[in-house]
């Protein structure tokens, strides 16, 4: 395997310098990036059939073309090349592998992970797999989804089918991206596919992730060399209360027990929090759905913890008098749902942060995500981390001449790297960034009208154009740090 390259020349010697060997990388997911949605043996998944559902993605968009990477993969590869990239977060389309959920592999959909694989290596970029970001398959779905205890079985089994295929050549696994949003948003709110709106349902897919995960991490480990890294990746909530009131502290810790601590507790503990138990009680019969044994798989240990941030939560308790305002998933940076995801947490009130925001309406805070990687360090000390998500939406456009400007994304991601730095300054372990994403692409329930890429995408034609930010981010790379403001 060709090692990963942190930069391509030695890290700056001054304060914004990040340390030797920090990985510096770019993620995307197969729906949001792929296309070819029918080829090679493919079959729909949960986002192929819910972004077909009158008025459920923004213009009915769905991931049908997207940006076309199962054909321009090797076009995609090259400009990561150009970034200087040291490494590629993608996940693999469950569908595409394995079209039922069950049985053996297709060897076609394989065959373009061999492919996209050895193009990385080529270039001396690591490849980092993701094995789940969101695309449970359609026929799964139907037998019960995440909800359903055997679907963390089928997911073991597509693990191996996966490492079988890849791992001599992989070096960094993800089992789970977002197991939040899986649970919360697709079978709590309904936001997201496959568009459930019901509390105990999340709260049972919470538990079959987390022990899919579990699964996962003893099939991976059983299948890979030794030096293989194995890692989840959480989108923990920086919650913070809107005053020092009790009241408001303990809506924070409501939402942080649903929130965060729900994977965890169990998947770095070994178990679920108390206060989290109590509080949902009354949604799901936990001893009944917690079997025997299951603690000890969800806990198996991890190489890295995966951490995707974008903005904080800041929430309080209800007045007497003022009742649970709607929008409050929107609020916290997921969706728009008329039910809030936050399991149990109706009368939870989400606050609109004060200052500049992204297209997406998130408040822009690095503060959120230094706090969050220091929690995680004196919580969880000696579990090495990494950023596996962090970008910003904005309305990018090309300029008359042909190029693109985008000096907000710019001064969004300078903000979070120097939060990231400061972070590893105060003793965090923190040893990689992914920025959220490579290019534009389909952004789930808002369709193509939200640009997070590096590279601006002209759908139509499918042509990739560098904006700014991408030649900023390959000059940090460079450097291995922080470029003085112009």
């Amino acid at each position: 395997m060709t090692a990963a390259r942190a930069g391509s020349a030695p890290a700056d010697a001054s304060g914004s310098a990040f340390p030797a060997g920090f990985l510096w990388g770019a993620a995307t997911a197969a729906y949001q990036v792929e296309g070819a949605v029918d080829v090679d043996g493919r079959t729909p998944s949960i986002w192929d059939t819910f972004s077909r559902i009158p008025g459920r993605t923004a213009g009915g968009d769905t991931g049908d073309r997207a940006t076309d990477h199962y054909r321009r993969y090797r076009e995609d590869v090259r400009l990561m090349a150009e970034l200087g990239l040291g490494a590629y977060r993608f996940s693999v389309s469950w569908s595409r592998v394995q079209p039922t959920g069950r049985g053996p592999a297709v060897e076609r959909g394989l065959d373009f992970y061999r492919r996209l694989v050895d193009e990385l290596l080529e270039y001396g970029i690591a490849p980092a797999v993701t094995l789940y970001h969101w695309d449970l398959p359609q026929e799964l779905e139907q037998l019960g989804g995440w909800p359903a205890r055997d679907t963390a079985e089928r997911f073991a089994d597509y693990t191996a089918l996966v490492a079988d295929a890849l791992g001599d050549r992989v070096g960094l696994w993800t089992t789970l991206n977002e197991p939040w949003c899986s649970a919360f948003l697709g079978y709590g709110s309904g936001v997201h596919a496959p568009g459930r709106a019901d509390w105990a349902a999340a709260l049972r897919a919470a538990h079959h992730l987390n022990l899919g995960h579990g699964r996962a991490v003893e099939v991976l480990r059983a299948a890979l060399p030794r030096d293989a890294r194995i890692a989840v990746s959480l989108n923990l909530h920086e919650v913070r209360p809107l005053t020092e009131s009790a009241a408001d502290r303990e809506a924070a810790r409501r939402i942080d027990a649903v929130g965060n601590r729900i994977f965890t507790g169990p998947m770095l503990h070994g178990s679920y929090p108390e206060d989290l138990l109590a509080d949902t009680a009354q949604l799901v019969d936990w001893p009944a759905l917690v079997h025997d044994g299951d603690l000890c798989r969800i806990a198996r240990p991890i190489d890295l913890l995966g951490v995707n941030y974008y903005t904080p939560a800041v929430v309080s308790a209800p007045a007497d008098d003022q009742p649970r305002r709607a929008g409050a998933a929107r609020d916290a940076g997921h969706g728009d749902g008329a039910q809030s995801p936050f399991a149990g947490c109706a009368d939870v009130l989400f606050h609109r942060a004060a200052g500049e925001r992204t297209a997406m309406d998130w408040s822009i805070d690095p503060t959120g995500l230094s706090d969050l990687l220091l929690r995680l360090h004196r919580e969880h000390p000696g579990l090495p981390l990494m950023v596996t998500e962090n970008g910003a939406a904005f309305d990018d456009r090309p300029a008359p001449e042909g190029a693109v400007h985008d000096p907000r994304r710019i001064d969004y991601l300078r903000g979070h790297l120097a939060a990231v730095r400061r972070a590893i300054t105060a003793g965090a372990d923190v040893r990689g960034y992914f920025v959220w994403s490579l290019m534009d692409n389909f952004e789930w329930s808002y369709g193509y009208g939200k640009r997070f890429g590096l590279y601006y995408v002209d759908y139509p034609t499918q042509t990739r154009i560098a904006k700014d930010s991408a030649r900023w981010y390959a000059e940090v790379i460079r450097r291995g740090a922080l470029p003085d403001r112009a």
